[in-house]
């Protein structure tokens, strides 16, 4: 299960930007835990705004979150932080950060720290959605100023392989991304993302990194979600084995939306699985 590490020194041989950061490394040295076969039980990150520190809330398994666990600050800096869940013995719950226009993978408790991508400022939304299909270790999905979707396949070594578009223009009309795990039942994972209208919609996964077959035809989740300022999946929150959905709304209340499997009507009844104080916090991933 969770253990508390925590983040070691940066190291000399380090890029000059990583100094701005106090601490790096792994976050997990065991597997990702998951009760039944299916999304995995990952912990929820998130970034506190006043002072930069990362907080780890493991999940318990029936819906709601452990006590949390401060992993240390000087997080500030980073426009993204992502989680990576891989590292060179296959374990792991290592982070991707992008400082300026640069994305690195850090690993090992910050004994491993490389440079795996340049350019990333020229995207304004970024996250993981878990294997798209590459490989075992995640992918991660990028959308550019003029609205197209990128996805970068993850390697095992933390590295990213070369780019392939995911979506063409058009998707300037989102103003989030979330999912990670199976929200349709066919194994493989899917992309949610939701307009500026406040609807949300599933764009299922063919398990394929060719571009333009990366997704299938999105299917809708619904409206209103526009009351919601921050949409994040941990993969199963419940131990069920099907991927969840978490929304914190506008009063800092944090919800949970299990996942179904079922494509028409992906997500159950919303529970409160936090009272209102999550507006602490400007970054979950």
């Amino acid at each position: 299960m969770f253990r508390s590490l925590r983040w070691a020194p940066v190291r000399t041989r380090t890029p000059a930007a990583l100094a701005l950061l106090t601490v790096l490394g792994s976050l997990l040295t065991a597997p990702a835990a998951s009760a039944t076969a299916g999304a995995p039980m990952l912990p929820l990150f998130v970034r506190r705004a006043s002072d930069g520190h990362l907080l780890a809330y493991e999940p318990k398994g029936s819906g709601g979150w452990q006590n949390p666990v401060d992993l240390g600050g000087g997080f500030s800096a980073a426009t993204a932080i992502l989680r990576a869940t891989t590292s060179e013995n296959g374990t792991g719950n290592d982070l991707f950060l992008r400082l300026g226009g640069e994305l690195y993978y850090t690993a090992e408790r910050g004994t491993s720290t490389m440079p795996v991508a340049s350019n990333m400022d020229a995207y304004n939304l970024i996250m993981t959605p878990g294997n798209m299909g590459s490989s075992p270790s995640p992918d991660i999905v990028a959308r550019d100023t003029a609205g197209a979707l990128w996805l970068y396949p993850g390697r095992s070594d933390g590295g990213l392989a070369s780019r392939v578009q995911a979506g063409t223009a058009g998707w300037n009309g989102m103003n989030a991304l979330a999912g990670y795990g199976d929200y349709t039942g066919d194994g493989k994972n899917d992309l949610l993302a939701r307009t500026t209208a406040g609807t949300l919609y599933i764009y299922p996964g063919t398990g394929g990194v060719t571009a333009g077959q990366v997704l299938g035809d999105r299917v809708s989740a619904g409206t209103g979600w526009d009351t919601y300022t921050a949409l994040v999946s941990t993969g199963d929150n419940n131990g069920d084995g099907k991927a969840d959905l978490i929304a914190r709304d506008s009063a800092g209340a944090l919800w949970l939306f299990k996942g179904t499997g079922v494509a028409s009507a992906p997500f159950a009844t919303r529970e409160k699985i936090g009272n209102a104080g999550w507006n602490a916090f400007n970054a979950f991933f």
